[in-house]
């Protein structure tokens, strides 16, 4: 940003946990930003992180930030309102950040995709693992093995208490916005394992490779309150690949997160092991290649979304976690919790969508 160019101007909606925690302090810390407005729920957790981060106005209904003049907004709200809110800041102009899973609903996170694309405006959707140092080098290493015949990704995360309990965590006790149970415990409104964090690894699996799933049979283990724990599904890819896609809070508290992806094609194999930082190119011959990983650099955070939707705002940088990336996951994620609650009936995703 040149001397004297006009700071870009900045809403959050849905100031939870998730928000005050990465979204508002990376876009604070950004000099070519503005932190202009501010929405949630309550009057109290709303005026202390007003306050606190000099936003220069703050709402309970996030219509009234909407007739504000902004450039990007991030939208963090409970799943079931991401729809609604994204269309209508890009509608309004604005490059839009929309937390994961980007919606609920597959026709939706279409329809978003295409809005950005009509409107001329970035749609980034909060995958932090896009964005760190050395993964992307997998897609190379996928590029080798020929067509993709087979897919394993799996994600375990610390996370019952979240699904379960009070929505929190003991290593989060210590930050004064604590996330909300009813965001992550309504199973009608998105709440559950697959929504909440299966769509991370499916995230990666998407960016990495131009896979989409064309049906999914699944079964599920449900707590008391009806959303899932644990998620078992086999899926058919458009071409003709299989798939196991799992999921589970079951990692203790104290533990990082486990995501593994192993991507099988004609000639080859590679695998993508977040939590143990490796990264294999399996080849013919007994050829394998193991790059060396800096220890840390795969450690989840998520500053890259919001910074990244800063540079594209102004004119520079990628979108390494694209609608379409998004969009996928979200078609999948619907597919898997329809089959689970048909008994494992098999759900084709239906539509055309490129």
């Amino acid at each position: 940003m040149t001397t004297g160019q006009p700071k870009l101007r900045a809403a959050v909606i849905g100031a939870g946990h998730f928000a005050y925690r990465v979204h508002i302090p990376v876009l604070a810390a950004r000099p070519e930003v503005v932190l202009d407005s501010v929405c949630r729920r309550g009057s109290e957790p709303l005026a202390l992180i007003r306050d606190e981060f000099g936003f220069a106005f703050g709402a309970e209904d996030w219509r009234d930030v909407l007739k504000r003049d902004i450039d990007i907004a991030v939208i963090a709200t409970p799943h079931h309102l991401h729809f609604e809110q994204a269309m209508a800041f890009l509608d309004k102009g604005c490059h839009v950040l929309v937390e994961k899973p980007m919606c609920l609903d597959p026709g939706q996170a279409w329809a978003l995709v295409d809005k950005a694309r009509a409107v001329g405006r970035e749609l980034v959707v909060s995958y932090g693992w896009h964005y760190k140092r050395g993964l992307s080098r997998a897609r190379d290493m996928i590029d080798r093995i020929g067509a993709i015949e087979h897919v394993v990704c799996h994600m375990g995360s610390f996370t019952r208490s979240v699904f379960t309990g009070n929505a929190g965590s003991s290593r989060w006790s210590h930050v004064r916005i604590q996330p909300q149970a009813e965001t992550w415990q309504n199973a009608d409104a998105g709440g559950g394992y697959a929504y909440g964090q299966l769509s991370h690894a499916l995230g990666i699996l998407f960016w990495l490779t131009d896979l989409r799933v064309e049906s999914v049979q699944a079964q599920t283990l449900n707590a008391a309150n009806g959303v899932d724990l644990h998620d078992a599904a086999v899926a058919r890819f458009r071409g003709g690949a299989t798939g196991v896609l799992s999921g589970t809070c079951g990692v203790p508290d104290g533990h990082g997160f486990e995501v593994d992806i192993r991507i099988y094609g004609e000639h080859g194999a590679v695998l993508i092991d977040i939590e143990n930082e490796r990264l294999i190119l399996k080849l013919r011959g007994g050829a394998r290649e193991e790059p060396d990983i800096a220890k840390g650099d795969w450690t989840y955070s998520c500053e890259g979304p919001a910074n990244a939707l800063v540079d594209l705002a102004l004119g520079h940088g990628r979108n390494e976690s694209g609608g379409a990336i998004g969009a996928r996951a979200v078609e999948t994620l619907h597919a898997l919790v329809a089959s689970a609650r048909a008994g494992g009936e098999t759900m084709k995703i239906e539509g055309a969508h490129p």
